[in-house]
């Protein structure tokens, strides 16, 4: 899935301006000042247009003549845009939204898992094989472990040969970046490997049932490992 790369100043700009507006700091209807803006920001009026352009892409701003650049209402918001998802949920580890992210891998993890062993090609399989090898060579390595469990629930997704649920991929990826950052970081934690495998030799066997009862069990353990750091 494509997505709009932060580098630079540009993208740094681009995603300062999409905070304050996905956390109400710049609210639907007010005005922008390219002026002000670029001066507080330290960057000139053509930087400041053209990250302007990138979030009027996405919906989130809008520019009138006689009324200026303004942000658009919520409705209007591309809040299934990829970026917009991961700005709106980056470095967010509040209560509310862990619960809201269980709750939406709840619903999408365990039918994933089942269209998985019903359509998985070797390909797929493949995948889901080095995405569990690189969890077991994490070996406390908290980022090798968080790009290997992403890895793997990205290549379940996948597996699906579903595009719709394919696109889920963001909200789920987000949101158990920020989770697994939070387990992986404390330094003690279960060893996430036999519950993952579990669901790959389900799949692997073909055997929807399985799988979908696999997927629940490992999403009840990261309740779990999550419900034990919060009360550490």
């Amino acid at each position: 899935m494509a997505r709009y790369t932060e580098r630079g100043l540009h993208g740094q700009t681009v995603q300062e301006i999409a905070r304050r507006i996905l956390t109400g700091e710049l609210r639907p209807g007010d005005t922008i000042d390219p002026a002000a803006l670029g001066a507080e920001l330290d960057i000139s009026l053509t930087a400041l247009r053209e990250a302007l352009k990138v979030l009027a892409a996405k919906g989130l701003v809008a520019s009138r003549q006689k009324r200026g650049t303004y942000v658009r209402p919520r409705s209007d918001w591309s809040l299934l845009d990829p970026d917009v998802i991961r700005w709106q949920f980056a470095n967010r580890s509040d209560a509310a939204f862990l619960e809201n992210l269980a709750e939406v891998r709840g619903i999408i993890e365990p039918q994933a898992a089942r269209l998985a062993a019903l359509r998985r090609t070797d390909e797929d399989l493949a995948a889901l094989d080095d995405a569990l090898a690189a969890m077991g060579r994490a070996d406390g390595d908290a980022a090798l472990a968080v790009q290997a469990d992403l890895a793997f629930h990205r290549a379940l997704l996948t597996a699906t040969h579903n595009e719709l649920l394919e696109r889920m991929e963001i909200v789920i990826e987000v949101g158990l970046a920020e989770r697994d950052r939070l387990v992986h970081g404390v330094g003690r934690h279960d060893d996430p490997v036999p519950s993952h495998r579990a669901v790959l030799e389900a799949v692997r066997a073909a055997a929807p049932d399985r799988a979908e009862a696999a997927m629940r069990d490992l999403l009840a353990k990261a309740r779990r490992d999550l419900d034990t750091i919060r009360e550490s």
